[in-house]
């Protein structure tokens, strides 16, 4: 029988919990400062986390550690960590801290259940709707151009019909992942884009390209360098619809990681929304490891 039995010092778990991050971060191809300032970030408010011994027969086989807040104006739980021993993996401990947890958000008023995923966690998490996904690559040096695609400078004067149409695809991947409601994802890229370009087109760091193949343009590019020490982070390489089918997603990404390796960065992140099997399964097939995974589940009760 699986126990749960609340920690009083938790100083030794978060000890261990932010070893195991760290070591998840690397294994994906970050270096040590990157890693470092993801688990700062992942650790954000640990300090209002419950974290509990999980017992079985008297014996401590693993953690669980869960939190229940305001989320734009929902109670939403969260567990921020579920981790069993080795030896006492695969005796059904896992399920019962998961369901435990479950239990606790909801005697808490919580709507839904939230979770974020170092690695893959098997089937533990198969009745929680991916959100979202942040996936990497070191880049260790600068590919040469694929399929005859080439990445240029945008222009200035080309740039606010490309802002316009990235806002767009960026409301509608927040409503496909069902994440927020169209109303709600608008506000949300209004702010976002507000706060990621506030000088707009001469924003520091930023490179906006144009991709192109035999002379045509084919799609845009936006990249962040110095996202984290050492990393380009990909907020878009998009191929516009009429050229898709020819490879050049592969390509666009071969620019990135270019761009990327030229402006002395050695890894390129992405972030995928969820819903978006197409991007998921290109950045599986060109060795884009998986950093973060996004989890939700609605409770019984819950509205959508």
């Amino acid at each position: 029988m699986t126990e749960f039995s609340a920690l009083d010092d938790s100083t030794a778990w978060r000890k261990d919990f932010e070893q195991r991050l760290r070591a998840s971060y690397a294994a994906a191809g970050l270096g040590e400062a990157a890693a470092q300032r993801m688990v700062e970030e992942a650790c954000d408010g640990i300090g209002d986390w419950t974290v509990v011994e999980i017992m079985a027969e008297g014996t401590r086989v693993g953690h669980v550690a869960v939190v229940v807040a305001d989320d734009r104006g929902t109670r939403a739980g969260r567990i921020g960590d579920l981790s069993v021993d080795a030896a006492h993996a695969g005796r059904g401990h896992e399920r019962a801290a998961r369901d435990w947890a479950r239990t606790w958000c909801a005697e808490r008023g919580a709507r839904r259940v939230n979770v974020q995923l170092t690695e893959p966690a098997g089937e533990l998490y198969d009745g929680y709707v991916v959100r979202g996904q942040a996936r990497v690559r070191p880049v260790t040096s600068a590919p040469a151009p694929l399929g005859g695609l080439t990445a240029r400078p945008m222009t200035q004067t080309e740039y606010p019909a490309w802002l316009a149409a990235e806002n767009d695809a960026y409301v509608s991947d927040i409503v496909r992942s069902g994440t927020l409601s169209p109303e709600e994802a608008v506000r949300k890229s209004d702010r976002d884009f507000a706060k990621i370009l506030p000088e707009g087109f001469a924003t520091p760091d930023h490179a906006f390209l144009v991709l192109e193949a035999a002379g045509e343009q084919v799609g845009t590019g936006w990249l962040k360098h110095g996202h984290l020490p050492g990393v380009t982070y990909g907020y878009s390489l998009n191929v516009e619809e009429r050229h898709r089918g020819r490879g050049y997603g592969r390509a666009a990404m071969a620019a990135g990681e270019r761009a990327t390796f030229e402006a002395g960065d050695s890894a390129l992140m992405f972030s995928v929304w969820g819903g978006n099997e197409v991007a998921m399964n290109l950045y599986t097939s060109a060795g884009y490891h998986v950093l973060v995974e996004h989890r939700s589940l609605d409770l019984p009760g819950a509205t959508a």
